[in-house]
């Protein structure tokens, strides 16, 4: 009997790693993405209360950061790009899980929440997020090969971010990558980004010069909701 009460114990135990170990790591066609863009700055905002919401985000664990596999081969051929001239790329947001959208979509509709309206949203109403299109139930970074991201120095000490004029996800027309709001040289630090990661298969967003979609991504359909963990 205590044969067998051992072995099902051992079983158990296994079936309990086996399950943890399919709900931890992403699905076929995913990586992460320092271990494919050597040099990348990562600095997942969704993960701190630093972000329009103002609090660690559903989805969030760990600062791991997901990409399509294709998404990540393009972005190293930015990095090298930019490398040459002292320059890399740092990552804000990635892959996000579905039910990190449902988390903005919930706080879009609590009015009375705005404590981060000052840094994220000064001249948009709360109200009107949805109606402008800044919050929407579904984002294509569920699928896997959409980014936000800007440039950074590189060399000793800590990198420091081009200057875009505005912060990233701020809401509202200075945001956007042609905006005449902001100087001539944060225009320019946004079409050296704008430029490179079209050369290299992405598609910018009018509305904000941080956001880019790998033109032939591998999952047009598909919505992921696995953890960043």
């Amino acid at each position: 009997m205590e044969y067998i009460v051992s072995f099902i114990s051992l079983m158990s135990l296994f079936m309990l790693l086996m399950c943890h170990s399919l709900w931890a790591d992403p699905p076929a066609g995913f990586v992460e993405l320092r271990g494919s863009v050597p040099g990348v700055e990562v600095e997942l905002r969704y993960l701190s209360r630093d972000n329009f919401v103002g609090q660690r985000i559903d989805g969030y664990e760990s600062e791991q950061c997901y990409v399509t596999a294709e998404a990540a081969r393009g972005l190293a051929a930015v990095q090298a790009e930019l490398a040459a001239f002292g320059l890399g790329l740092k990552v804000f947001d990635a892959y996000r899980p579905q039910r990190a959208v449902d988390h903005f979509v919930r706080w879009a509709q609590d009015l009375g929440d705005t404590k981060m309206k000052a840094a994220y949203y000064p001249g948009v109403e709360k109200k009107h997020l949805f109606r402008d299109g800044y919050i929407a139930a579904k984002s294509g970074h569920s699928r896997g090969s959409t980014v936000d991201l800007t440039i950074v120095t590189l060399g000793p000490g800590v990198p420091e971010e081009l200057d875009m004029g505005t912060g990233w996800d701020f809401f509202g027309p200075e945001s956007w990558p042609a905006s005449l709001a902001v100087t001539p040289q944060q225009r320019a630090n946004r079409m050296l980004l704008q430029s490179l990661m079209v050369k290299h298969g992405f598609r910018p967003l009018a509305e904000e010069w941080w956001h880019f979609t790998l033109e032939d991504e591998p999952f047009p359909e598909r919505y992921f909701d696995f953890p960043v963990e």
